[in-house]
């Protein structure tokens, strides 16, 4: 199967943003007067929308976990943005898709204006036709809505779904796929556990970067 709009997600798949996103999230939580956990389980705040994580994980009221998230964001926009690099051979992954008339798009629960100056700092967003993100009030930052609001953008249709696949390395992405009715890739390479991405239902399952390719072309 060879499909030709590809959805990609930011964190965890173009790039590694481990350490910024993870600096920023110990911020928060000691301003907030929260114990910071482990690494391992901050861990889990890369891939949901961030407000959902600081519930989830932090157990924070919806109101307390918008407070963090602003937190965050006074920290990350500044420093944290660029504690980040994009994963080795990922560009060269993404202009070979391109030399292929692949139409390729960002879809990404990181707010808009951060993901563009993250792409545009790798000098990456020559690579892609268009960059879909969150907005930082939470009004569009579940996967699905992200989705559909990047097919609109693209001028597409529920008769060209078939030939939409979103490639992700968090069950957010595959979820939202499927709520979409779009096919899924899940990567192995990002902050997914073992075992997540079958069990969100991935059509299909990349380990390295290298694979992106194997798969869509």
């Amino acid at each position: 199967m060879s499909w030709k709009y590809i959805l990609f997600d930011l964190d965890g798949t173009i790039t590694d943003s481990h350490e910024g996103i993870i600096n920023c999230i110990k911020y928060a939580l000691g301003e907030m007067g929260y114990i910071i956990p482990s690494d391992e389980e901050l861990g889990g705040y890369i891939g949901p929308p961030l407000y959902k994580g600081f519930q989830d994980i932090a157990g924070m009221e919806p109101e307390e976990a918008l407070k963090a998230a602003a937190i965050y964001r006074s920290k990350y926009s500044v420093t944290g943005l660029f504690e980040n690099k994009p994963y080795d051979g990922i560009e060269e992954v993404l202009k070979v898709l391109k030399e292929h008339g692949k139409v390729i798009m960002l879809a990404t629960s990181k707010p808009e204006e951060y993901a563009i100056r993250i792409l545009r700092h790798f000098n990456l967003s020559v690579y892609f036709d268009g960059i879909t993100g969150g907005l930082p009030d939470g009004s569009r930052n579940d996967k699905d809505i992200i989705i559909e609001e990047s097919i609109t953008r693209l001028g597409l249709s529920s008769s060209d779904k078939s030939n939409i696949i979103m490639v992700g390395d968090r069950k957010y992405d595959i979820i939202g796929a499927k709520a979409c009715g779009i096919a899924s890739a899940g990567v192995y390479y990002g902050f997914a556990k073992k075992g997540e991405l079958e069990a969100a239902g991935a059509d299909y399952i990349i380990n390295t970067v290298s694979e992106i390719t194997d798969l869509l072309l």
